[in-house]
């Protein structure tokens, strides 16, 4: 169900185009199914058979694939997958065929309904709040859906701020809990539920994110803001899904922790403070969205002390009252999008007279609106007697105070469901009717469909109470009295003379609403976008003083700070703890006498760098301890090292040259003599620690070394190369994070050093007897200083005709003739070939000889150098024609595909595989998974070396070009972006 949604979703842009608004109910058709398949299994469900599902994903971290339906998975997954396929339905109706990304808008609303299905079924911590934060995504995409609209940004930046922040409070409760349970399988953490002084502060960052979720006080600034989203979003989101997450989580959790004090007080007070306030200021709202949302702030208050009470009742009643929440205000929202639709208004001051021309609409109104205000025979009424009917028999101040505001909420509810009826279709004195064109059948159906079932969940409550109790007998506090049921009638009783009471109420704050706006206005609490606004500034602007402080600038400065917080956090340890009095193994200086040359070059080199002032003198002495660091490798045995560093460092060297030539060739300033003997003395005493520090680790050994358990663990996997192998095989987990971090390495590279926009681009044409090549350059024409060749522009093609003659390297007709170096050309075109085999060749034998995909691509980088080093930049554009962002993505792509084939066709994730291939006339090729992986990484770093040649090679000379033309330097051009 999970993959169909996310399919959709990847598919729904497609849909879009082809069949424009009409791709909805196709759409529809995935969390229409995934209702069915949970309705099919509810029986089982509710006899106490709960759906499991549980995947081992990495057993070594306790993390598992773990989905469980029980009877609170199954209502929420019917609420999440029902009320999604009617709301997309809607949609089909409420766009136009020309709404600006309503491809993008359909795949996030469709990924969004498998997020929260999948958060609901989840039975794994971690796994829950991956749910979670994707639903937190999804939402800002949703909720910024008009990009163009200031309103909509701001609303959609400050949910993901308020949601991500109390995300991140739970992450860590979530772990703190799984790691007191000793377990993260939420149904073995119910069914044992952990004690001690962590569970306390662990529920307390739980309830953060619980209470940010759902819009409860203080966190609930961010849901009316919310409503810039489109009105399909706020009936789905905002009424049936995203905000019921947190209550849902409450509710998960109360049968292990409703019994805790912290958890029990604090949903109750925070949610019951949460209705009365919200239901106050929902009393005075003129814009039918904005009422609803602060009704909806007001309910989830309500939910959230319903659940938090922490009794068997008390649970039965909440989860009655989340599912007529559901009924009841997603076709509330969904009307209101029809009046806006219909009239192109909300205002209730400018509508009258809609209720004889939209009789449909506005009995589905009623209908919706009775149950908000808990009228019989509604599903509403059935469970606000049933929550009232929880309190009744609660012991203490605390219920007893929760229960008089409940009252008063609940007063104020059928004020407001009052104000809107009234707002949206009664004839009011001094306003004409209002114009409208009367909605289609597809449009109003969805709503009359959820405002129907509401009704007939009033009218068989007693039906649904083997369904709702199934989980409310999982809370086993009940205050000593006998379990409640849910019914339609109970008789006359108490709650019902509250809901008399509360019917009474609202009727009073209807009938005198005017001098009730006035109240609530003048006693209103504060604006909560100001305040969100002035929370933001003042962290800005606290951000800006700290950063000012302490980031001044200087690389040496930060380089040196880090280096002396190492020296003083690590010196401390091995001084108390007399580190040195360790038993110690003797110390081993040398391998072979050889290994003093490249060690003292080493030194040298280092020492001297801190000597010169030239740059690139600088540069190369850099570059000799990266070769000596290499040699040494090489010494010790360890060819793989050394190749990977003597490539690396051949890189970084040829990267420096570039940089270098549009920087000054000498330091500006000269480096005092005190500040030089500083770093000198800072970089010996580093290194000093760090050879202690090593020599402390071998000391300390207690247990056997791994390494001896390597040379099995290779033949294993297919291989003999051992560091090839851990790269791939062993430990390609952290390789694949490597390689993630490279692409966005290769990402920022091009993104820090060309902060504009990129021009667009010409084809350019090299036309010779026996050659024709198109080159992606400028537009301008370069002049003849830089291209001593005839010319000639036809529209976005640039020709070049030369003599028939066969070229080495094509690109070079671009240079001026004192750049060029022929025997270089001559050169550089007869070893590419080579170098491109030699890659391949390292690629193929790495994982059971020396090289593999990282040598083998740094290699093939190389071979693209040369070719632009000899040939300039039109050449590495003929070089390779595939872009950088393509190469790199297909390798995150190959690698990322390999390491869930390894799940699927084998035993887990990144599990290995290895084959012999029997070839006629060949001997058998040895195959394995690896080498697929290391395709990935090869692609991956061709493409990073690609793009630092784009970017630090020809887009400087690009830069260069434009100065020589213009007589403007890119100091200019940065001066006129900035403006």
């Amino acid at each position: 169900m999970l993959v169909a949604h996310f399919a959709a979703a990847v598919l729904a842009p497609v849909l879009v185009r082809w069949w424009g608004r009409n791709a909805f109910p196709a759409l529809a058709l995935v969390p229409a199914a995934t209702a069915v398949w949970a309705l099919v299994r509810a029986p089982g469900v509710v006899g106490g058979e709960s759906v499991r599902v549980h995947i081992p994903w990495a057993p070594e971290f306790e993390l598992t694939l773990a989905f469980r339906m029980d009877a609170l998975g199954l209502v929420m997954t019917l609420l999440a997958a029902g009320i999604g396929a009617l709301v997309l339905v809607y949609c089909s109706r409420y766009f136009d065929n020309d709404e600006p990304g309503l491809g993008r808008f359909a795949g996030v609303l469709t990924g969004f309904a498998g997020a929260m299905v999948g958060l609901v079924l989840a039975d794994d911590l971690i796994q829950l709040y991956l749910y979670w934060e994707l639903t937190t995504v999804l939402s800002y995409l949703l909720i910024g859906h008009h990009t163009e609209r200031r309103d909509s940004r701001r609303a959609a930046a400050m949910a993901i701020n308020v949601t991500t922040l109390g995300g991140l409070a739970m992450l860590v409760g979530l772990v703190m809990l799984g790691e007191t349970a000793g377990t993260y399988l939420i149904s073995e953490l119910l069914a044992d539920p952990p004690s001690g002084t962590p569970v306390p502060v662990a529920l307390v960052l739980v309830l953060v994110g619980a209470l940010s979720k759902s819009a409860v006080l203080p966190f609930s600034l961010w849901l009316p803001a919310a409503m810039q989203a489109p009105t399909p979003v706020s009936a789905y989101l905002h009424a049936a899904a995203m905000v019921k997450a947190g209550v849902y989580l409450v509710a998960r959790l109360t049968p292990a922790f409703g019994d805790v004090a912290v958890w029990r007080y604090t949903a109750l007070v925070l949610g019951t403070v949460t209705m009365v306030a919200a239901g106050w200021k929902a009393l005075r709202q003129h814009d039918l969205k904005l009422l609803l949302a602060y009704g909806t702030v007001s309910q989830l208050g309500f939910l959230t002390a319903v659940f938090g009470a922490g009794t068997r009742d008390a649970a039965l009643a909440g989860l009655a009252m989340l599912c007529a929440h559901a009924l009841f205000k997603a076709p509330l929202f969904l009307v209101v999008g029809i009046i806006d639709h219909s009239t192109g208004t909300r205002d209730l001051r400018e509508l009258s007279g809609l209720r004889t021309r939209t009789p449909t609409v506005f009995w589905t109104s009623v209908v919706a609106l009775a149950s908000m205000a808990g009228l019989p025979p509604t599903a509403g009424f059935a469970a606000k007697e049933a929550v009232f009917g929880a309190f009744e028999h609660a012991d203490g101040p605390a219920p007893a105070l929760a229960l008089a505001g409940l009252v008063v909420g609940s007063a104020f509810t059928v004020g407001y469901s009052l104000r809107f009826l009234w707002g949206a279709f009664l004839d009011k004195p001094n306003v004409p009717p209002t114009p409208l064109h009367a909605p289609g059948p597809l449009f109003v159906a969805p709503a009359a469909a959820l405002a129907a079932l509401g009704l007939a969940g009033g009218l068989a409550a007693a039906l649904a109470d083997p369904v709702l109790a199934a989980y409310a007998d999982t809370v086993g506090d009940n205050a000593g009295h006998d379990p409640a049921h849910l019914a339609l009638w109970h008789g006359f009783s108490p709650p019902l003379l509250l809901s008399a009471l509360c019917v009474v109420g609202g009727l009073a704050l209807f009938r005198w609403r005017a001098p009730v706006a006035w109240a609530g206005a003048r006693f209103a609490l504060p604006d909560s976008g100001r305040v969100y606004r002035r929370i933001v500034y003042h962290l800005s602007s606290f951000a800006t003083q700290v950063t000012g402080a302490t980031q001044r600038g200087s690389l040496p400065l930060y380089l040196g700070t880090i280096l002396v917080s190492l020296l003083v956090v690590s010196a401390v340890p091995i001084v108390w703890g007399r580190l040195w009095t360790l038993e110690a193994p003797p110390v081993r200086w040398l391998d072979t006498p050889a290994q003093l040359i490249p060690a003292a070059i080493v030194v040298l080199a280092a020492l001297w760098t801190l000597m010169v002032r030239g740059r690139l003198f600088a540069v190369v002495l850099v570059g000799m301890t990266g070769y000596g660091t290499a040699t040494l490798f090489a010494l010790h045995g360890a060819p793989d090292l050394a190749l990977t560093q003597f490539l690396v460092e051949t890189v970084s060297l040829v990267v420096f040259v570039l940089v270098l030539r549009r920087l000054p060739p000498r330091f500006s300033t000269p480096v005092l003599r005190s500040r030089r003997l500083l770093n000198l003395g800072i970089g010996a005493a580093t290194g000093t620690l760090v050879a202690a520090m090593a020599y402390f680790a071998l000391a300390g050994r207690r247990a056997e070394s791994v390494s001896g358990h390597l040379p099995a663990a290779a033949e294993e996997a297919g291989g003999h190369n051992i560091v090839s192998v851990l790269l791939v095989d062993v430990r390609a987990w952290d390789t694949m994070g490597e390689i993630s971090v490279l692409a966005s390495v290769a990402a920022g590279v091009a993104s820090l050093l060309f902060v504009r926009r990129r021009a667009r681009r010409v084809r350019t044409r090299v036309e010779t007897g026996r050659i024709a090549a198109r080159l992606p350059v400028l537009p301008a024409p370069p002049t003849s200083e830089w291209r001593p060749i005839p010319l000639r522009y036809a529209g976005d093609v640039l020709t070049v005709r030369t003599a028939d003659k066969p070229l080495w390297l094509p690109g070079v007709l671009a240079l001026a003739r004192e750049r060029r170096s022929v025997i270089f050309e001559v050169v550089a075109r007869l070893l590419f070939p080579v170098t491109i085999v030699l890659s391949v060749y390292l690629l193929v034998t790495g994982h059971s000889a020396v090289g593999g995909g990282f040598a083998g691509g740094i290699v093939a980088g190389l071979g693209l150098m040369v070719r632009y080093l000899a040939g300039g930049r039109h050449e590495l554009y003929l070089a390779l024609r595939l872009p950088p962002g393509l190469l790199i993505g297909l390798g995150l792509a190959i690698t990322t595909g390999t390491a869930l084939a390894g799940a699927v066709l084998g035993t887990e994730i990144l599990a290995g595989g290895a084959f012999d291939l029997h070839l006629p006339l060949l001997e058998p090729v040895h195959l394995t998974s690896g080498l697929a992986f290391d395709f990935g990484v090869y692609l991956l770093v061709v493409g990073l070396i690609q793009d630092i040649l784009y970017s630090l090679g020809a887009g400087i000379d690009e830069q260069a070009e434009k100065a020589s033309r213009t007589g403007r330097t890119p100091e200019h051009e940065s001066e006129e972006v900035a403006a």
